[in-house]
This record gives C-alpha cells, structure tokens and sequence, in this order.
C-alpha cells in the first residue's frame, strides 16, 4: 500500500525529473555544423511567406531580411484581394525575386498548398511574414539536409524586442519573450535525448519540397480530419511535423546565434488569445500524436513524457498544491523545526523550477529578473487558460491579429461540407515581376 512517503516521492520526481534531465541535455545541446563542403546552398532555397495584407512595413522588413540570405527566389502568397497591393510593392521596390502569388480565401493551409507547386528547388522554406532573419540563416538550415535520412529543420527564436516600451508593453513583451525561450529550451534538450519535438514552429522552418509535393502528403494535408466530425484547416506546422515522425523522417533543431530568427508577439492583452490559440492547438495535435498516431511512444519515448503529456498532466498550481498537501501530510509526525526546514527546502526548490530553464533570458536581461514574480503568477494563471483551451477545442479563431479572422469557418469545418470547400485549395493565380 503507498504511503503518503511513496505518494510525495512519485509526484515531486515525474514533476522534476523532466527539468532535471533537460537542464544537463540542453547543456549538452551541439547544433549540427556546417560542412566544409556543402551540397546544398541558398540557391537550393525557395522561401515561401504567407500573408494576409501583402504589404507594409513588417512585411517589406521580412522580405528585406530574407533576400539578403540569397534565396533562390521568395514566393509571397496572399489572398486576392490584397494582390494588388503586393504587386505594387514589388514592382516600386524592385524586388526581381519575389513572385506573387494567390488564393481566394485567407487561409493558411490554402495558401502553403497553391506556392508549393511553384517552388523550383529542392528545399522549401516557409516563414512568417513577421520575422527577421540574420544572414548567416541558411548554411545553418541547411545542413542538417545534407543527410538525406531529415526531413525537416527548425530554428531558435527570440522575441523582437519593443522600443522604448510602456509598462505594458514591457510585461506582456516580457511574458512573451519567455514563451520563446521556454520553448527553445524544450526543443533544444529533446533534440539532445531522442530527435524529438512537438512542432517544427512555421515561424520559420524548412522542408524538403519533394516531402511537400507527394500526392499522398497533399491529400492528407488538405484533409485532415479532427473527432470524426471536422476537417481541420489550422496547425499546420504541426501536422507536418506528426506527417514527417510518423513517416520515418528525421527532424533537426538548430539552436545557435547564427540560426536565430527575430519575431514579434502582441506586447498587450491580446497574447491572452495567442496563447489560447497555441494551447488548443497543443491540444489538438499531441491528442492525435499520442492517442492515434501513437509512433511518438516508441521513436519519441522521452519527448513523450517530457512535452506531449505536459499536455494533459502539467497544471502547475495543481502540482503545487498537491506536494505542498501531500507533503503536510507526510510529516505530521515530525517535530516542528524539522518540518520547517523541510517545507523551506520544498519552497526554494519550486522558486528555482520556474526560472532555471529561462536563465538565459535573465543573463541577456538582467532588469527582467524584477518581473519573475509576474512570470510566476503568470504559470499559474496559465492553467486557466489551458483549462478553457481544453473545452473549446473546436475553435480555431485567432483574435489577435486583424482580418485574420474573416474566413474562420473554413479552419474547421463540418464533414459533410467538405465536397463544397475542396475548390478552395484550387484556386488563385500567380503573378511575376
């Protein structure tokens, strides 16, 4: 019979094993080098953005940042209403290697699927239209591709940081920020245990375009079911990423400098709906690694317990609460200074959980050590979110970012409508300079 002994023991050791275990392999972490010799160069590169507006500032900021890595050429697919636009700024700017293309209706999956055909060469990249790329990028995506066995490239991302930012903007810019650097550190220790990942993230990531371009790949994508009941047309990174683990494609991460990808995220109340969002789409996803794809158990044993069952199992003010429970029980009996010291140890020992992995974050911005307890306070209301995500796993909206919005029915649709929405994928046109 387990004893409240037992109980404390198994709970605080399937909570931090996982930290514990990651802190030594993210140490440990070398991103595959560049050859001395390489195959594969930015010319074997074709970068495709999706976008909604098809022009301004950030975008020509993206555009700007990728052409000086040397790509092959970008293919910028927008949606039809907005070609005009994206024409007009390649044409005023010049840009003799942006091709435009488009789709009818402003959906992401639609508008990956109408590039892939155009692209030329034999490496795809896909980046949003919010990033910056250094441009040491591609040598570093490219060469895990060398080796013919991956099938896929991810790289490390950092928040842009805001310009003389209000107090708002600071703490939601900071809240943000270690989003980020959390989720480079579970992608960079994985890597390290067992090559595994939950989602190549579409922020910026590379593929293999004859991956891209199997019928079989196409059919699925453009198909994917969710309960039966709905085709889903949203998380796309994450269903290519399950297509290439449960297809015995190897994955890579490149966590250096040299690969790391500036991005922007809402520095105001609206990151609430982005990480509602992010948290139904981990829902959906590492549900259908783990309960019907099931390869993950056996080629993704550690990542398995490590990332996809934080999914369903991690609620941090839940297992908080139940060491600190469970460990008041355990230790009625002991005398009062010994309990004390006891419970100290347990208290500094979560203080040091929530930030040990984010260190490097604190390193490069000491000040925002000031704003740990906001972070703190933060992990726990997560739960709540994470709670509400769970309940509402048939929304797919964004809430976040304007016009993204206006064709939402078409990210999940009823089955039955399917036959009436498959023209979608068909349509557009492409346009070049």
């Amino acid at each position: 019979m387990f004893s409240c002994h037992h109980v404390f023991i198994l709970l605080f050791l399937y909570r931090y094993v996982r930290l514990a275990v990651n802190l030594v392999a993210f140490c440990l972490h070398r991103p595959i080098p560049l050859p001395d010799n390489p195959r594969l160069t930015a010319q074997n590169v074709t970068v495709v953005i999706p976008s909604l507006q098809g022009d301004g500032g950030e975008l020509w900021e993206t555009i700007r940042s990728i052409l000086a890595t040397e790509p092959y050429e970008i293919i910028l697919i927008t949606v039809e209403a907005q070609e005009e636009r994206a024409r007009k700024m390649v044409k005023e700017s010049n840009l003799t290697k942006v091709r435009i293309c488009s789709v009818s209706q402003p959906n992401k999956r639609r508008q990956m699927v109408r590039a892939i055909p155009e692209v030329r060469t034999e490496i795809t990249v896909f980046a949003d239209d919010d990033v910056t790329w250094p441009t040491t990028l591609l040598p570093w995506m490219l060469a895990p591709l060398e080796d013919e066995r991956y099938g896929g490239v991810g790289t490390n991302q950092r928040l842009r940081r805001a310009e003389r930012p209000n107090l708002q903007q600071r703490i939601w810019g900071y809240l943000g920020a270690l989003y980020l650097e959390r989720r480079n550190f579970d992608c960079a220790s994985c890597m390290v245990i067992d090559g595994g990942l939950p989602c190549l993230s579409g922020r910026t990531v590379a593929y293999r375009t004859s991956i891209l371009r199997d019928p079989a790949f196409t059919y699925q994508f453009t198909h994917e079911e969710w309960l039966g009941q709905y085709q889903l047309n949203a998380d796309d990174d994450n269903f290519i990423t399950r297509w290439l683990v449960n297809h015995g494609q190897k994955i890579s991460y490149q966590h250096h400098k040299q690969a790391e990808v500036l991005t922007t995220l809402e520095d105001n109340p609206k990151f609430l709906k982005q990480c509602l969002r992010w948290s139904r789409s981990n829902w959906r996803s590492n549900i259908t690694s783990m309960f019907c794809d099931g390869h993950i158990w056996t080629s993704q044993p550690w990542s398995t317990y490590a990332v996809y069952l934080t999914t369903v199992s991690h609620w941090a003010i839940v297992w908080d609460a139940l060491l600190v429970l469970v460990y008041f029980d355990m230790t009625e009996t002991w005398q009062s200074d010994t309990r004390s010291m006891g419970l100290t140890m347990l208290a500094c020992w979560m203080f040091l959980s929530k930030f040990l992995k984010l260190l490097g974050h604190y390193i490069r911005y000491p000040v925002d050590f000031l704003l740990l307890p906001v972070s703190i306070g933060f992990g726990y209301f997560h739960g709540l979110i994470k709670g509400y995500a769970m309940l509402s796993l048939n929304v797919t909206a964004w809430g976040s970012r304007e016009g993204a919005d206006d064709d939402d029915a078409y990210r999940m649709i009823r089955v039955s409508q399917k036959h009436q929405e498959a023209l979608g994928f068909r349509s557009g046109s492409c346009y070049t300079q």
